[in-house]
């Protein structure tokens, strides 16, 4: 299932990050899973929350530049080869990974992993064809 993941675009400069978190949390946004990348001037903050069009609203209402992108969240076992059967199953369909990140609820349980493909809903179809759990929006804000 696709999930909505928020992309902002700021200035790498001390309290942005400090900033964005205070606007959510004010507006009652809460953040489900972030990474941040550095680009040098600048950074990119990406973000699944669990309202996507307030958080986008309420950024831009801030003058941030916001973007939608989509990806997949699957479940694995958190255990050594847990990503390596998902990344087999996707190899072996030759899609490609563009964008990753990945967290654990609790250690040696699941593991969770965000994905930005190049053949997205090809990727979707076949990871849950290959018996891996794609989580839903609801899944991922009720963590």
């Amino acid at each position: 299932m696709r999930v909505e993941q928020l992309a902002l675009f700021l200035e790498n400069k001390t309290g942005r990050l400090a900033e964005i978190t205070q606007i959510l949390a004010e507006s009652g946004i809460n953040i489900r899973a972030l990474s941040l990348a550095d680009t040098g001037d600048f950074g990119i903050l990406r973000m699944l929350v669990n309202d996507t069009d307030k958080a986008r609203k309420v950024l831009q209402e801030h003058n941030f530049t916001v973007g939608i992108s989509h990806v997949c969240v699957i479940a694995t076992p958190d255990k050594p080869g847990g990503l390596a059967t998902a990344l087999q199953v996707l190899n072996a369909a030759e899609i490609n990974v563009e964008c990753m990140q990945a967290f654990s609820q609790r250690s040696g349980e699941t593991g969770l992993i965000i994905f930005r493909f190049d053949k997205l809903d090809r990727a979707i179809n076949v990871l849950s064809k290959a018996g891996v759990r794609v989580l839903s929006s609801e899944e991922i804000n009720a963590i």
